[in-house]
């Protein structure tokens, strides 16, 4: 599942629509909308991160929060590490390698290092 999609499940649920109604709603299949929430397709394009605000009446600040959301959301991530350090291609590939069996705790320190090192 993708940070979009555990999103997307989590308002349609607060707001008890089935995952046809939804996706009727949106004009798109259900097993379409199934599949984004499960991280089964491709990061969502803005278009469709916004006509899903519009059926839901997201505005402002949580439309901005979904949309940060879908962009952080490409299940099949590439990391180019072309002209960088060999450690950081180390890095990159040793994570590759290990991200499946790292738990969430782990993976939330991870995101505040990361982060406290780029709001910098």
């Amino acid at each position: 599942m993708t940070p979009f999609g555990e999103r997307l499940r989590e308002i349609r649920g607060q707001r008890g629509l089935a995952l046809k109604d939804m996706a009727a709603g949106l004009q798109i299949s259900p097993a379409y909308l199934s599949a984004m929430e499960h991280g089964h397709r491709g990061r969502p394009s803005r278009r469709f991160v916004h006509r899903v605000c519009q059926y839901l009446g997201i505005i402002w600040d949580e439309a901005e929060e979904l949309q940060r959301l879908a962009d952080l959301s490409h299940p099949r991530v590439v990391v180019d590490t072309a002209g960088l350090s060999p450690a950081a291609t180390g890095f990159a590939n040793r994570l590759a390698e290990v991200i499946g069996d790292l738990d969430d705790a782990v993976i939330a320190r991870l995101m505040a290092v990361i982060s406290e090192d780029t709001d910098a």
